[in-house]
């Protein structure tokens, strides 16, 4: 089988695997609330991990990480917290035409809630975002940029370090959609300087249903929690609650330590592979796709920032994508059809969907071959 379906999920080391299988096995326990030792050894797994995720995005300290679910109850978190709090009637939120639904529709719904606005930064036709349009549109009643790192569908990596700059200059907070990003190059949230950066497990060879958001400290202090119950808790009474301390404020409820252990072992599998290494790879694997399927005739690529992450995504004239991935997937062909997330994008370009090609550390150049030579039998086919 050829995987090239990445940018939706990536296959799990066995190091990850046997992570998850060895915590069940050794030290099934909740963590926090025992003094017995299982219940300890789990919570120094589960702390580690916070420890190395620290890490591995530079934050400046332990407490700014916030365990999640994965980028979109992270966004949805923000959105729900610093709306409740900072958001009011008239005020803007902007978002760019090329998010991810997860950093739109939180947003849109917090607006709506609020009688506040959603503002877009318009994109170019090589699908990059219009800088003069972005500046022109921030102004003294926006209170928040959500952006994407890099684009799941066009693969455009955005200026991220500028935009934070330009906003900070007025004193706005960005958060950054990172859950193509931190798989394929180095990422520095004190070097970026964002407010929030959010970002998924199973997006970075690790499991399903385990993510982070990053905040800096002084956003999460003056955020109001997000769920209630469980280890957020300080004090109860039937008079007033009080809440814990960052980073347990926003994590309600028992965690998931199994998976999040298992997301420590994927950090370790990045750090240890190096991600230099990895974003060289795939970008040697994204030139030679590239090169090869715009050879075929009639293949049209969404998508064509100079500045890309692995990620194609193409249309074929008369031929659906849906089909073409039907067809695909009986030569063992695994890509992504649709519009992935971005109904807006795709109207944008005037098209149902694309085929999207993903790939990652383990995708060759054989394999974009059969790619290719899939792509023209599809065309002999239907074309």
């Amino acid at each position: 089988m050829v995987y090239f379906d990445n940018a939706a999920t990536t296959q799990k080391p066995k190091e990850v695997i046997e992570a998850i299988v060895k915590y069940y096995e050794t030290e099934n326990a909740n963590v926090h609330r025992g003094v017995h030792y299982l219940s300890q050894q789990a919570t120094r797994s589960f702390e580690k991990v916070r420890e190395k995720t620290a890490r591995f995005v530079n934050a400046g300290s332990n407490c700014e990480i916030i365990f999640t679910r994965g980028t979109t109850e992270a966004i949805n978190l923000v959105a729900s917290s610093f709306g409740k709090k900072f958001l009011n009637k008239g005020d803007e939120i902007l978002v760019s035409e090329m998010e991810h639904h997860s950093n739109l529709v939180p947003w849109q719904n917090i607006c709506e809630e609020k009688q506040a606005k959603l503002r877009v930064i318009p994109i170019t036709d090589a699908g990059e975002l219009d800088m003069q349009a972005f500046e022109r549109l921030l102004t003294q009643k926006t209170r928040l940029v959500a952006i994407a790192h890099v684009s799941n569908t066009l693969g455009t990596i955005n200026p991220v370090k500028e935009i934070v700059a330009k906003c900070h200059l007025q004193n706005i907070p960005v958060l950054v959609d990172g859950a193509q990003a931190v798989a394929h190059m180095k990422v520095d949230v004190q070097d970026l300087d964002c407010d929030f950066y959010t970002l998924s497990g199973h997006k970075m060879y690790g499991p399903m249903g385990i993510g982070c958001l990053y905040g800096k400290e002084k956003w999460l202090n003056a955020l109001p929690p997000y769920q209630f119950g469980g280890e957020m808790i300080q004090t109860v009474t039937f008079d007033k609650t009080t809440y814990n301390e960052l980073p347990y404020k926003f994590e309600a409820g028992t965690p998931n330590v199994a998976d999040t252990v298992g997301f420590g072992a994927a950090i370790d599998y990045l750090t240890e592979t190096g991600l230099e290494n990895i974003g060289a790879y795939e970008n040697e694997l994204l030139r030679y796709a590239t090169e090869k399927l715009l050879q075929i005739i009639g293949l049209k690529i969404i998508g064509t920032s100079n500045h890309k992450a692995a990620v194609i995504s193409f249309v074929m004239d008369k031929i659906h994508p849906y089909d073409a991935g039907m067809i695909l997937d009986r030569m063992g062909i695994a890509v992504r059809t649709g519009h992935h997330c971005t109904q807006p994008l795709m109207d944008r370009f005037e098209i149902p969907g694309t085929i999207r090609a993903s790939f990652s550390l383990y995708n060759t150049k054989e394999e974009i071959d059969c790619l290719v030579e899939g792509v023209q039998k599809v065309k002999e086919m239907l074309g």
